[in-house]
């Protein structure tokens, strides 16, 4: 059989009928509203995995989220997702302060960790990571292959990542250095992303390191300083991705959030009105594909939302959501010299793929302008809102 047969022949495992059946879950403390959900749909069988973890066992003071995308099985994405974190904060570099350097080593030892194990050496399987800790106030996000997180700062779609596709120059060249190839935007003509823990058939080149192989674990990491204009970040599988763009997924994010109040009008102020996991579940509904010759929209499903609360209540997220956007999103030269990012090493090496995607405009809506008076920023609003609704004691 041909290499593109048997593209075509994995492409069409799907189900006569979508598995549609979601598992959903909700945690909250005062920094972070998280929800999550995941959903099986067309395809044969669920391979992700996620996790959302408020506070780290080994480090209390940090927080981790991730979302793992399986292929060829679900076996590695449930290790990893039980085990990464682990690894991460058991690293010298984690205890020494240097988180950037930490993820990177806790990715390829767990990498090797699973590769030195006979029964997952066996197994052909592989997943990919996009992950996220939050420590001190910095966001570190890592990722290897494509699953991918974007933050919500503003309104603004932010990419905290880059998709490791093989068609990429720099993933192209790697592959092609350590004795691969790259045909119909795969890995030898199989795989459709560049790195990824597992996938140890192509991981065999003795003359090259773990940083260098045809598909690498190594993770791009990039850092973040959180400041209160930033509302949330999402966490996906491609699934998400492959149907909408990042800012078409931040928008509708947004709009629930800042809408969900009206579901309920009685609510008294102070009351609950945002549930995260069922917004990631109409996010996932949204995405579906009504039958399986779509193509998009026939993969498993996987969405991790983490809210930023700032030690205030919900009402100030929904308020910060029913701000004007800023407009579009800027690259991410600017986004370094605008202190909301702070690269690392790695990331810093690779040129940014400033698709079309990615140079879309965020168009602001003129209904919302309404709501928010006539001031296009929204400042100051919240904070007169929560001032009148929870005024400070000490200023009586």
């Amino acid at each position: 059989m041909s290499t593109l047969k048997k593209v075509l022949r994995k492409m069409g495992q799907t189900l006569s009928e979508p598995v549609t059946t979601k598992t959903s879950a909700c945690c909250r403390d005062s920094n972070f509203l998280v929800g999550s959900s995941c959903m099986q749909g067309w395809r044969i069988k669920m391979e992700d995995c996620h996790v959302h973890i408020l506070s780290l066992p080994d480090d209390p003071e940090a927080s981790f989220f991730a979302v793992y995308d399986g292929h060829g099985g679900a076996t590695m994405s449930l290790h990893a997702g039980k085990h990464l974190h682990e690894y991460i904060t058991r690293t010298p570099e984690y205890q020494e302060g240097k988180i950037v350097e930490a993820m990177e080593q806790g990715f390829l030892q767990l990498d090797k960790a699973m590769q030195a194990d006979a029964t997952l050496r066996a197994d052909r399987a592989g997943t990919t990571v996009i992950a996220v800790l939050i420590k001190d106030n910095i966001l570190y996000c890592a990722n290897a292959g494509d699953s991918r997180a974007v933050a919500s700062v503003h309104g603004e779609a932010v990419s905290l990542s880059r998709d490791h596709k093989p068609f990429l120059e720099d993933e192209r060249k790697r592959i092609e250095a350590a004795g691969g190839w790259v045909e119909f935007n795969r890995v030898n003509g199989h795989l459709a992303l560049s790195r990824a823990l597992g996938d140890f058939k192509f991981k065999w080149n003795g003359k090259k390191s773990a940083k260098e192989q045809i598909v690498t674990a190594f993770p791009e990491v990039q850092k973040f300083e959180i400041t209160n204009d930033w509302e949330f970040v999402i966490l996906a599988c491609d699934g998400i991705w492959d149907v909408m763009t990042s800012e078409e997924v931040i928008e509708f994010l947004r709009e629930s959030i800042a809408i969900a109040r009206q579901n309920d009008p009685d609510l008294l102020a102070d009351a609950e009105a945002v549930y995260p996991e069922e917004i990631c579940e109409e996010l996932i509904n949204r995405c579906l594909a009504p039958d399986a010759l779509m193509g998009t929209g026939c993969d498993n499903m996987t969405v991790v939302l983490v809210c930023f609360l700032h030690g205030k209540p919900s009402l100030h997220l929904e308020l910060q959501c029913q701000r004007i956007p800023r407009t579009g999103t800027r690259p991410k030269e600017e986004l370094r010299n605008g202190n909301h990012s702070i690269p690392s090493s790695d990331a810093e090496n690779h040129n940014v793929d400033k698709s079309e995607e990615n140079q879309e405009t965020i168009e602001e809506d003129s209904e919302d302008s309404d709501k928010i008076e006539q001031n296009s920023s929204g400042e100051g609003l919240v904070e007169k809102f929560l001032e009148n609704h929870w005024p400070d004691p000490s200023k009586k």
